[in-house]
């Protein structure tokens, strides 16, 4: 993600901000600490009212509310699309507790002739922000105190579905890409989160990967 914390928070109406946003970088890996835009139902004297959208760091590498540790999210940076609604460590997230992760682009490992990898980098027309389906979820690390705000990490996983249109040449899976459209619906937590709802995001997704373009980068994290 190159643009900073603030154009995001102007672009997307955000209400209310994380104490630690990512800075802008080229190159983001799996653990890593990524933007995400989430709609929270109000709660206290404001709950009933509209949803709160927040832009917040989260781990990137879902860590479900159940799990033992935290570690087990490094395994988990990617969700399909077509089974995470039947999944144990997706599904509850599927139901509430779905986000975006705004991008610049993303890089893939594309196979050469000669069987070696090199990397691509992925973008949408005229610097278009890619806005990435995504998942959430709360952890509570039980060895810090009730007293420790860093006790609870936010965690996140994007969901991928089988490659379409020009991705489709350089990889089998893409990331699912949400359009303005969409996002409200998907973002919103009274949204009925089901397997249709993700077959309906995936579908939608199709259009936007066929304006994706990607050319070959000398190295990951410089997309000149």
């Amino acid at each position: 993600m190159s643009r900073a914390s603030s154009d995001l928070v102007a672009l997307f109406d955000v209400d209310v901000t994380g104490d630690t946003l990512p800075e802008p970088s080229w190159n983001i890996a799996p653990t890593a600490p990524v933007s995400l835009l989430v709609d929270a139902a109000p709660r206290g004297d404001d709950a009933g009212g509209p949803p709160v959208r927040r832009l917040a760091a989260a781990r990137w590498g879902l860590v479900p509310s159940w799990a033992d540790d935290p570690r087990v999210g490094a395994k988990a940076f990617n969700a399909r699309i077509e089974t995470a609604a039947e999944k144990p460590t997706f599904r509850d997230a599927v139901v509430s507790r779905r986000a975006v992760i705004p991008a610049s682009g993303y890089y893939e490992w594309a196979d050469e002739p000669d069987g070696s990898k090199a990397p691509m980098y992925v973008t949408l027309p005229e610097g278009e922000l890619m806005l990435f389906a995504a998942l959430y979820e709360w952890w509570r690390d039980p060895a810090r105190p009730a007293s420790d705000p860093a006790r609870w990490v936010l965690s996140t996983t994007v969901l991928t579905r089988d490659s379409s249109g020009p991705l489709a040449e350089i990889h089998p899976r893409m990331p699912v890409l949400v359009g303005a459209e969409l996002m409200e619906d998907w973002l919103d937590p009274e949204t009925e989160g089901d397997a249709d709802l993700l077959e309906g995001v995936s579908g939608e997704s199709l259009q936007h990967a066929e304006r994706c373009s990607f050319r070959r980068v000398a190295e990951v994290g410089v997309p000149q």
